[in-house]
């Protein structure tokens, strides 16, 4: 039959184009060539309405088969191009785990916010709690509860913001000692630290700051003596400057305690054998502490025959400063990353 070669001429010409496609696009045109709409295929297939009932299925059954036949070298071919699309991207897109990895720039916490948490596991993991207080306070708690009655010279020692007669910004985190205190009922032991920012009219240079961070403790009980607060002062110092560094404990005045010490440590740099950092002494000012005075037990409803106590107090700058080397307490609030980045 004449149909018989036409379809055999058209299923090898179609195949020997099919050999030669490149790419999934040119599939796609060649499919569309031999078996679309616009198609010899479908030339043929239209025919048939003119033929007789007799020759139809015989003719219908060779188009079909050439078209299979087309199908199949094509989807040959698919399946030939997309194994080999996936083998260049293979090559291409192989890792060489030879060559060194990309390094991700990950932040690291502030220096004062680390130093905070420092200071804080350590005094947890000696059985103290965290209590924190507001930053506007009352004259009331600020001052007169801890033995500062309006008019006290010692006031002086904290040049204060005052937002009113009674109302001001903290110059230290004692207000929340007290609180504490008075929530306590004058009858429960006490061991807190009070972590926050506090507020002095300091003029900003190389060591102050008008705003900085202050963690003070408290510990009141009716066995709290200074040989407590010594061997506190002497974990605190070596945890945070290194195990072989010592403390000294010099008499000073603080209304609040009594008696009062300034606290020094050992220098690192020198090792206590005197250099410029510590202007030749050995020891640097670190802090301030003392026994809580009386007059702040009682006026907080504590019997001060039966309870003592001690409080200490610390500039979280300040340690960041002789920790880190770090000389201007300015560079810790100018935000620049390079500061961080050297002690990751």
């Amino acid at each position: 039959m004449e149909i018989k070669k036409q379809i055999k001429e058209l299923v090898e010409a179609a195949k020997i184009e099919i050999s030669k496609i490149q790419n999934m696009n040119e599939l796609n045109d060649l499919k569309s060539k031999y078996l679309g709409k616009s198609s010899p295929f479908a030339s043929l297939m239209a025919q048939m309405k003119s033929l007789s009932n007799e020759e139809r299925p015989i003719f219908g059954q060779v188009v079909n088969e050439g078209k299979s036949e087309i199908t199949l070298s094509l989807d040959e071919k698919r399946d030939f191009l997309e194994k080999e699309n996936i083998s260049r991207r293979l090559i291409s897109e192989a890792i060489d785990v030879t060559l060194p990895g990309y390094e991700f720039a990950i932040g690291s916490k502030h220096l004062v916010s680390k130093t905070i948490e420092e200071i804080e596991n350590l005094f947890i993991g000696m059985g103290y709690s965290i209590k924190e207080g507001p930053e506007i306070e009352l004259d009331k708690y600020n001052f007169e509860l801890l033995n500062l009655p309006k008019g006290h010279p010692a006031r002086d020692m904290q040049d204060t913001f005052y937002i009113s007669e009674e109302l001001l910004l903290r110059t230290h985190t004692s207000p929340v000692q007290v609180r504490t205190l008075l929530e306590n009922g004058g009858n429960k032991p006490i061991k807190i630290i009070c972590p926050g920012k506090v507020y002095r009219r300091d003029d900003d240079d190389l060591t102050h700051s008008h705003q900085f961070t202050q963690i003070e403790a408290l510990v009141v009980d009716e066995t709290v003596s200074l040989a407590d607060l010594k061997g506190t002062l002497l974990v605190l110092a070596q945890h945070m400057f290194g195990k072989d560094r010592q403390i000294r404990l010099r008499p000073s005045y603080f209304p609040f305690t009594e008696p009062s010490v300034e606290v020094d440590v050992s220098c690192g740099q020198c090792q206590g054998k005197g250099c410029s950092m510590c202007k030749q002494t050995g020891w640097i000012e670190v802090l301030g502490a003392g026994m809580v005075n009386n007059a702040v037990l009682e006026a907080t409803g504590y019997d001060s025959k039966k309870y003592q106590g001690f409080a200490l107090g610390m500039g979280v700058e300040r340690i960041v400063l002789l920790k880190y080397g770090i000389d201007d307490i300015r560079s810790l609030f100018t935000n620049d990353l390079r500061l961080n980045r050297q002690f990751k």
